[in-house]
This record gives structure tokens, C-alpha cells and sequence, in this order.
């Protein structure tokens, strides 16, 4: 299994937030984009993946930016992977007509299976 740049890149700018969550400050893009060495245009990108059903506590404004919502221990990794790049190990099999008779399908199926509850066993936390 192999995660993207945009998966790793999420991962770092939540460990980010994480560090400062106890300051209870909004962390603007700028500086994580300057701390994280991220583009600004692509950090946008990964935030309103991970921002997904209101993942993260979000200010507009001069002095807005983000920071976690919750406490560490709840923001699991293969979430933060999941609603950055939707990892999946699995076939394509909402559009395959030889699931059923695939013999790699179950493979796939098992191997997402292990990999989502390790990354779901691992949290924010973990990381601090």
C-alpha cells in the first residue's frame, strides 16, 4: 500500500494542529503552509478534504484559521486518510462484473480490511 503525497501531507498538518491543541488558537494556513513546507493552493485542497463533515474547528477572518474540534484521541489516522484520499485497498467493485467471480477480490477485501483497523488503532495521539 502505497499513500500519496496528499495523504502524508494530511496526516502532517493534523500531527501540526495536534502540537498546538492545548494553546487553543486558530493555526492560520500561512503558517502551517511555512512550517509544514506545503503550498498554499494545494493545502487548501487537503483542508476541505479534511474539513469533511465538519472534522475540524474552522474561523474566517483575519485572526481565523483551524484547530481540532475534539480532543486527540479522536481523530483516528485511517480517518484522516480516508477523508483525504479515500484509501481503499479494495477492487473498484461498485463498477467490476467479475467481482463475484474474481479470484483477487477477497484478497483486496481482506488486505483494506487489516490496513483500516490498523490505521483505525492509531490516533492523534499517538503521535504527540
Amino acid at each position: 500500500m502505497k499513500i500519496s503525497s496528499k495523504g502524508r501531507n494530511a496526516i502532517s498538518i493534523m500531527v501540526y494542529l495536534g502540537k498546538h491543541f492545548n494553546e487553543n488558537r486558530y493555526i492560520s494556513l500561512k503558517e502551517i503552509s511555512e512550517n509544514e513546507d506545503i503550498s498554499l493552493k494545494y493545502l487548501e485542497k487537503i483542508m476541505i478534504d479534511l474539513n469533511k463533515d465538519d472534522y475540524l474547528d474552522v474561523k474566517k477572518g483575519n485572526s481565523g484559521g483551524y484547530r481540532l474540534k475534539g480532543s486527540l484521541k479522536d481523530y483516528k489516522i485511517g480517518d484522516i486518510l480516508r477523508k483525504s484520499e479515500g484509501v481503499d485497498l479494495s477492487c473498484d467493485d461498485k463498477n467490476c462484473e467479475k467481482k463475484d467471480k474474481c479470484p483477487s477480490y477477497p484478497i483486496y477485501k481482506e488486505l483494506n480490511n487489516e490496513f483500516s483497523k490498523i490505521m483505525d488503532n492509531k490516533t492523534l495521539e499517538d503521535y504527540m
